[in-house]
């Protein structure tokens, strides 16, 4: 392994230990208040102290984002293959979906709540509300970029309009595709949380809103912490998949 190969490999590891140092000697320094901004020693105090309680609620968080997730890509597919693979589609959803995408999530909470009541089900489809949209996207750009000479040849070839988006169409968005689920992933588990802070009494979101309750800030951003290692433990599992599954597409990246 190259030494610019290790330093990328560690890099990521190293600017979170300075950042970790540089606030834990600004809150000692300073003397401030953990009721205010709590140290990572503190942090990292009530994680342990409270394990449990966090574990039981970050696999509530988990699995939810998971079904909202997991609904996302189904309708994000078919959405964007719609979309990317007819002009007229393009032109009469693109600007409707830009317009609904637009509109804050959390605001549906509340709507939510009244049609499905208190629970995971206003979380799932917070999750899948948050999330579609950028699938949806990244495919239909995929399919409807594809080069216009490509097309004219693959048909004076034989090739039917099917038979060019599900053989080079598809193959070639696929990118996009993991490009987007690492993005939507990371807003799932942001559209969640939101929904457990307002209409459940379980999840990492009623932990939150219970710990600050309490001015247990401590416990507030242990469980912050909580979200982003499952954020991120999904997004390297989708650059995985990506790298193992699309490698022709970063050859490039890869010999430079």
């Amino acid at each position: 392994m190259t030494k610019n190969k290790q330093m990328e490999r560690w890099s990521p590891w190293l600017l979170l230990l300075a950042i970790l140092a540089v606030w834990q000697a600004v809150c000692s320094g300073f003397g401030v208040s953990e009721f205010i901004f709590p140290s990572p020693l503190r942090i990292w105090e009530q994680f342990l102290e409270y394990r449990g309680e966090i574990l039981k609620h970050s696999w509530r968080t988990f699995w939810v984002t998971m079904l909202g997730f997991g609904l996302a890509i189904v309708v994000g597919v078919l959405l964007g293959f719609v979309v990317g693979s007819s002009r007229l589609a393009y032109a009469a959803m693109y600007p409707l979906m830009t317009g609904f995408n637009a509109l804050p999530k959390a605001a549906f909470v509340p709507i939510l709540v009244v049609w499905f009541g208190i629970g995971a089900g206003p979380a799932v489809l917070t999750a899948f509300l948050i999330s579609f949209f950028p699938i949806t996207v990244n495919i239909a750009t995929g399919l409807a970029t594809l080069e216009p000479e490509l097309e004219d040849v693959l048909r004076v070839l034989g090739a039917r309009r099917w038979d060019v988006l599900m053989k080079v169409g598809l193959p070639r968005s696929m990118p996009h595709f993991y490009g987007s689920l690492k993005v939507a992933i990371t807003l799932a588990f942001v559209g969640t949380t939101v929904s457990e802070m307002n209409a459940s009494n379980e999840g990492i979101g009623y932990l939150l809103v219970s710990a600050g309750s309490s001015m247990q800030m401590g416990l507030a951003f242990a469980g912050l912490v909580a979200v982003g290692i499952m954020a991120m433990a999904m997004y390297e599992f989708f650059a995985l998949v990506e790298k193992r599954t699309t490698a022709w597409a970063h050859r490039g990246s890869q010999a430079a």
